[in-house]
């Protein structure tokens, strides 16, 4: 088995520098922020997962994204148990069990479900030839996400949920699911979320979040106060930044009365003290990203390689227009991090698996000759 896992070195030749150099010019940034949001220790610990992250992405470039696929199952039950045994016995963070802990180390294991599901239906879809619209597929399909998005839901967290639905969204869209199923799919989830938020299954903390950021100023002190302080935060930074230090050994700055801006309000961190311009700059190295994604997924060579980067694309995308959403009170507040910049090691890490796995279907777009 372990002959499988050997490397052709014709195709280091195709490793894109260049979407690893954008992805960690965010992640520099990050450290940055983070340094003005709390300080040096988070940063130092951002750093040390850097490193790891960087070691994760060569390895994962190495192994041929194909032989990956032959263990799509066992990823996937491996991150079900995870999942399961965190909602038995996983910490409450933030109202919701999101971590556990494997040998000392705090884990979030949604964050690597998530790419399970994307690996499985990607081979999944492969075994089907891409025809999604068969509807013993579909139905196939649907049932190896709806899995791991029910177990997730049930710690609750929002958020992750929300990124593993739009990860299945972006790949049938993609690869041409009837439009009236998609349409008629968003009509049902609309309505099963008014029927819920109507009822007393929904937390009133998710009801809260659903409609607080509406008008976060009529309870700045409750539960308006993260969506206020952040839209004060961002406005102080006006064009170029504030220009005041800012961080826990200085009193100045708004940013210092935003819960979590070192997670989920990071982009807070970014509008005061880089201002609008910083704002956008941050922006313009997503959209490059976000491109150099979709052309490899273009290029690639199967329908696996191509699902898994449509995959990534989605989750990336979504997360980071919600995260920037809520930080301007434009979308309610889910504890969604900002991908490459949020302080925590679990989202980084899986974050550049992620991008591994994409470089890895770029290295191998075009069949070699020999």
């Amino acid at each position: 088995m372990l002959g499988k896992f050997t490397v052709d070195r014709k195709v280091l030749k195709h490793f894109d520098f260049g979407i690893l150099l954008v992805a960690l010019i965010i992640v520099a940034f990050g450290c940055i922020n983070i340094y003005y949001a709390v300080g040096t220790h988070l940063m130092k610990m951002q750093i040390l997962f850097l490193l790891i992250s960087v070691v994760v992405v060569c390895v994962m470039s190495l192994i041929d994204y194909n032989v990956l696929g032959n263990y799509a199952y066992i990823f996937y039950a491996g991150t079900i148990l995870l999942l399961i045994y965190n909602d038995v016995a996983g910490k409450v963070v933030n109202g919701a069990k999101g971590w556990i802990r494997i040998g000392g180390v705090s884990m979030q294991p949604s964050e690597f479900a998530k790419l399970a599901m994307l690996i499985l239906l990607a081979k999944k879809l492969e075994d089907m030839e891409g025809n999604i619209n068969n509807v013993k597929n579909f139905m196939i399909l649907t049932f190896y996400a709806a899995i791991p998005m029910g177990l997730i839901i049930i710690q609750p967290d929002m958020g992750m949920t929300m990124v593993c639905f739009f990860i299945a969204l972006g790949i049938y869209f993609i690869m041409g699911l009837d439009l009236k199923i998609i349409v008629g799919g968003l009509a049902s989830l609309a309505v099963a979320v008014a029927i819920l938020f109507n009822s007393s299954i929904m937390p009133e903390y998710w009801k809260s979040r659903l409609t607080v950021f509406l008008h976060p100023e009529a309870d700045e002190l409750g539960k308006g106060l993260q969506i206020v302080r952040s839209l004060i935060a961002i406005g102080s930074g006006s064009l170029f930044g504030s220009g005041e230090k800012i961080g826990p050994a200085s009193h100045q700055g708004f940013i210092n009365f935003v819960p979590e801006r070192q997670n989920d309000f990071i982009f807070a961190v970014v509008g005061e003290k880089w201002g609008f311009v910083g704002s956008v700059m941050l922006l313009l190295f997503y959209a490059i990203l976000l491109v150099k994604i979709l052309k490899i997924a273009r290029s690639s060579k199967d329908i696996f390689g191509t699902v898994i980067c449509v995959g990534v694309f989605s989750s990336f995308l979504f997360s980071v227009v919600w995260n920037i959403g809520m930080a301007i009170s434009m979308l309610p507040v889910s504890g969604l991090t900002l991908p490459f910049m949020s302080a925590g090691g679990s989202s980084l890490v899986t974050n550049f698996i992620a991008l591994g796995l994409v470089i890895n279907v770029g290295m191998r777009r075009k069949k070699i000759n020999f």
